[in-house]
């Protein structure tokens, strides 16, 4: 084969680009979940609802993935009816006008071993930006569907102020519900064969 032929052919393949694959989240597998501090003194958690997300995946370069997710709060699970409900109600979430949490990356970047993803996260209809902190498992395939499956693991704080989440008491010094709410995600990943990310 000739040198010319051989150049030739290298610069096509460097021309192709890498095609991301696209997974989506397994609902029976996947958790939301949210911490708040009560008067101060303890830490409630509960499930912030369903989970529904897509990554498109970039194999050879994580930082060029994209992730989507919505969150169905009117689920909202903290083990309490009567506080479920308030959490619920126009005082925080009010799921009747706002039946979804979104989120959209923006940027990934690496971070030793894990990666930083900044994207927009819309609660009751205000939109802000946040960063999580988040990894990746390695590639395995599901021992009953035998499709190829991932796990990502995100964690991050928002102010939920910032979000018009504003109802609390003073008790005492302090308040009744922290203003700082951490928030936890774990969400299985299967691939979708044979499909193309969706053009945007």
């Amino acid at each position: 084969m000739s040198k010319q032929l051989v150049a030739a052919l290298a610069a096509l393949t460097l021309s192709v680009p890498a095609v991301a694959s696209t997974w989506k989240s397994d609902p029976a597998h996947s958790t939301a979940t949210f911490a708040a501090k009560h008067m101060m003194v303890s830490t409630v958690r509960g499930t912030l609802g369903p989970i529904t997300s897509t990554i498109e995946l970039d194999e050879k370069d994580l930082t060029k993935s994209k992730v989507e997710a919505t969150i169905d709060p009117s689920k909202l699970n903290s083990g309490v009816e009567k506080r479920d409900a308030h959490l619920k109600s126009p005082d925080f979430f009010d799921v009747a006008k706002f039946p979804a949490v979104t989120f959209k990356s923006k940027k990934i970047e690496k971070a030793g071993e894990k990666y930083k993803v900044t994207g927009d996260l819309t609660i009751k209809g205000k939109t802000k930006e946040v960063v999580l902190e988040a990894t990746i498992t390695p590639e395995v395939a599901n021992p009953f569907s035998k499709v190829a499956t991932r796990g990502i693991s995100a964690t991050g704080s928002i102010n939920r102020e910032d979000f018009g989440l504003t109802w609390n008491m003073p008790v005492g010094e302090g308040v009744l519900v922290s203003k700082d709410i951490k928030i936890e995600l774990e969400v299985e990943y299967a691939k979708e064969e044979g499909k193309a990310p969706a053009k945007k």
